[in-house]
């Protein structure tokens, strides 16, 4: 049985994320090979996934119906902050040509399930609600350039406080695509002014993963009320000059998922993101 975290309200629609732990019981999650925390995944661990694997891409999960396919697709080309896809598959298949051998029913920590906009579960596969119509997107992730700036000196304190990722649904609104519309959801890390030069430099250098940041400082800019009440995560502690610096995020498609009401959805839990075997280098610019 896979390990249980507990499930706190939410005031949005659904539910939030289960609160955060370390993914692994021995403190070295963040050397596994992918394939190793993928089958781990598989077997029954679940848990935020910033820091496993380092080194290698993670992304984001959403899985529609195919009369849903196109409006998804177009919704991600005019939001390519937010929604940078990495792979698209055929309908139906489960397969993704950045992990070999993965099952993307099974290989993620956690899902979550969508019925007209609803959340209705949140299970460690899908195996048993996974349909032959379903087209699948794989979306860059904020967590894949971690790594350069975590090189560049730039500390990560939801990883050091064993923490997920604070998430947050903004007042910006995304450019529609036919059916598909929603608010744009943000990451925030908070960064000491020594180094906000370099975390806005090296993420800026990965658009795939989202790129550069989309605000700093005040989180009024985006219609973020309290910094300690994320929609999606965790709070984090912040250092005392430490500045709140936000990344479009791809949990995107989920607010999209509950403000257009699809019948049918399929995403990844927030935090808890598909390990592919791509280098995260492979997706720097310069």
């Amino acid at each position: 049985m896979k390990d249980t975290l507990q499930v706190r309200p939410s005031s949005l629609p659904g539910r939030r994320l289960p609160a955060a732990g370390a993914p692994d019981r021995d403190g070295h999650s963040h050397a596994w090979t992918p394939a190793e925390a993928r089958a781990r995944y598989r077997s029954g661990l679940s848990g935020p996934t910033a820091g496993v694997a380092a080194g290698h891409t993670q992304a984001n999960l959403i899985s529609v119906p195919a009369d849903w396919a196109y409006e998804m697709l177009l919704f991600c080309q005019r939001n390519p902050k937010p929604c940078p896809v990495l792979d698209v598959t055929d309908a139906g298949a489960w397969t993704t040509p950045l992990a070999e051998g993965a099952d993307l029913r099974t290989d993620l920590p956690r899902y979550r399930v969508w019925e007209h906009g609803e959340l209705v579960d949140e299970p460690t596969d899908v195996l048993d609600r996974w349909r032959d119509d379903l087209v699948s997107f794989l979306i860059g992730c904020s967590f894949t350039f971690e790594w350069a700036l975590s090189e560049a000196g730039v500390p990560m304190r939801h990883i050091e406080q064993g923490r997920n990722v604070s998430m947050y649904v903004t007042a910006r609104q995304c450019r529609p695509a036919g059916r598909l519309h929603g608010p744009m959801v943000v990451s925030m890390r908070p960064v000491p002014p020594e180094h906000l030069a370099a975390a806005i430099r090296e993420s800026s250098l990965l658009p795939a993963v989202h790129g550069g940041p989309v605000h700093c400082g005040e989180p009024s800019g985006l219609g973020v009320e309290d910094l300690a009440r994320p929609d999606f995560g965790d709070p984090a502690d912040f250092a005392p000059d430490d500045i709140p610096v936000f990344w479009a995020c791809g949990v995107t498609p989920q607010a999209a998922v509950m403000a257009s009401r699809p019948p049918f959805a399929i995403t990844h839990a927030p935090g808890q993101m598909f390990l592919t075997d791509t280098r995260d280098e492979q997706y720097r610019v310069a």
